[in-house]
């Protein structure tokens, strides 16, 4: 990508909510069902239908709203986008225009434009020329999808690179998951993004004319096709062709990007207020039942780790952006069993590892009180850190307490002063390599490798390697 221009992008986020009803109508949700299963006349826009709201997508579309900072709207109004296409069999969507339900925000540095309810279309399936039917090339509808909750989230064209894209989806994905209002799977279309591009010249503040990437499907995805988009503009620039304002498609196999139609302005789709749904007021009362339901969000969780118990920023993010990670760290810190948060933090990871990542820590056999109990007993020294993982290890295909598996299996941490124990052993070490103990001996550090290997060996792990260091510099330095 050249280094005069840069990227200007912004996002539109389509969020598929975990309602158990359609938005306007009473069919059920549900994903993989047999297709055309779940329709009405009121999804299918037959004559005389009318459409009601669903409650609970509203208080959704509050909760997002107020976890993002936006200024909810105490009355907005749903309006007819009006176009025609198979997927919407009533030849509008009802959505919502000039007065949406959520308005600015921002999530970390990225503003929010707006955050409006709307309904989703049919699924369209294509049949190419690997699945004709009858002889030639056909599209299908299922209109289970047809009607279900979306919110639509606006960013502004706040975005600088399509690796800050992939990290804002991030972020916003846990958001979402975790106050609970979609299950954000891209695989099953619950979360779908485009993303308008543009480029211009570095130092400018006027707007390039932009394209828009649709409907992508997955955020490594989205990631190549803005950055191929971006080079594919630079390259007209350059070329002296000017950018047209268009939708395209990205292949993520061939990496090219197609046109699919020329981009439609808003008096495209001559919206106008749905004559059949009353203004939405959202009360006082609605606001605070959906504040409520707002936690603490992972970007507000991640910084009180770091500023209240003292983890680093990687760290702190890892567990923040898991709630099930930092509910059990939590747990475990709260247990206060003589280990510091940072040292509590530094175990999840082998946890994590030995359970599965996409396990929930809180249904194994660890207990966050468990964890804390071993973390203490290293921190101390009364463990080393191998026995330590081999105490995890048993921890996790039995369960149990910490310490009483260290007695039993007798890994408790050999000292210096334990006859036949720690001492005899740096001895052993220093006469079954002469050479690295000379070298040591000369002020060499490098060469203590072996020596404390021999020492960890020998004792199964239990010794501590600060100690074993020690030991072999105090017993050289006697000898001289």
């Amino acid at each position: 990508m050249s280094s005069s221009y840069e990227p200007v992008i912004g996002l539109e986020i389509h969020v598929q909510l975990r309602t158990r009803t359609k938005m306007f109508c009473g069919c059920e949700l549900s994903f993989g069902d047999p297709p055309n299963v779940h329709c009405c006349p009121v999804c299918l826009g037959l004559p005389g239908a009318l459409p009601v709201v669903n409650a609970a997508a509203v208080d959704f579309a509050v909760r997002i709203g107020l976890a993002l900072g936006s200024e909810i709207a105490p009355r907005s109004l749903f309006h007819r986008k009006n176009y025609f296409y198979p997927d919407s069999p009533k030849a509008y969507q009802i959505s919502q225009y000039d007065v949406p339900i959520c308005s600015g925000g921002c999530l970390g540095d990225v503003r929010i434009h707006r955050v409006h309810l709307e309904e989703d279309a049919a699924k369209l399936v294509h049949i190419g020329s690997s699945g004709r039917i009858h002889g030639s090339d056909r599209s299908v509808v299922d209109f289970n999808r047809c009607g279900t909750p979306l919110v639509e989230i606006v960013t502004e064209p706040d975005l600088r690179s399509p690796e800050q894209a992939h990290e804002f989806l991030t972020v916003l994905r846990t958001t979402l998951r975790q106050l609970e209002v979609s299950d954000v799977n891209m695989e099953e279309g619950s979360l779908r993004c485009d993303a308008n591009v543009s480029i211009r010249p570095v130092g400018s503040a006027r707007l390039g004319t932009k394209t828009e990437l649709k409907n992508m499907n997955s955020f490594r995805f989205l990631q190549r096709g803005i950055r191929a988009e971006i080079v594919r503009q630079q390259e007209l620039v350059a070329a002296g062709e000017p950018v047209v304002q268009e939708t395209l498609h990205f292949d993520p196999v061939s990496e090219r990007l197609t046109s699919l139609r020329s981009k439609e302005e808003a008096h495209d789709y001559r919206y106008f207020p749905e004559p059949d749904l009353v203004p939405l007021l959202v009360t006082p009362e609605m606001r605070a039942a959906a504040a409520e339901r707002v936690p603490e969000l992972p970007t507000d969780r991640a910084r009180r780790f770091e500023a209240e118990l003292g983890l680093r920023p990687g760290t702190a993010r890892d567990l923040a952006f898991r709630r099930e990670l930092s509910d059990y760290f939590e747990r475990a810190v709260a247990a206060d069993a003589g280990a510091t948060p940072v040292e509590v933090a530094n175990w999840i990871p082998q946890l994590v590892e030995r359970i599965g990542s996409a396990a929930d820590p809180a249904q194994s056999r660890v207990g966050p009180e468990a964890l804390a109990t071993l973390a203490a007993l290293v921190a101390a020294k009364r463990v080393s850190r191998d026995a330590g993982r081999e105490v995890l290890t048993t921890l996790v295909a039995e369960g149990g307490d910490p310490q009483a598996i260290v007695e039993r299996e007798g890994l408790g941490t050999l000292s210096d002063d334990d006859g036949d124990g720690l001492a005899a052993l740096v001895d052993s070490a220093l006469a079954a390599d002469p050479d690295a103990a000379a070298k040591v001996a000369q002020g060499n550090m490098k060469a203590i490798g072996p020596l404390v290997g021999y020492v960890m060996r020998e004792s199964k792990g239990r010794a501590d390697g600060g100690e074993v260091t020690r030991l072999i510099r105090e017993r050289l330095a006697e000898q001289v």
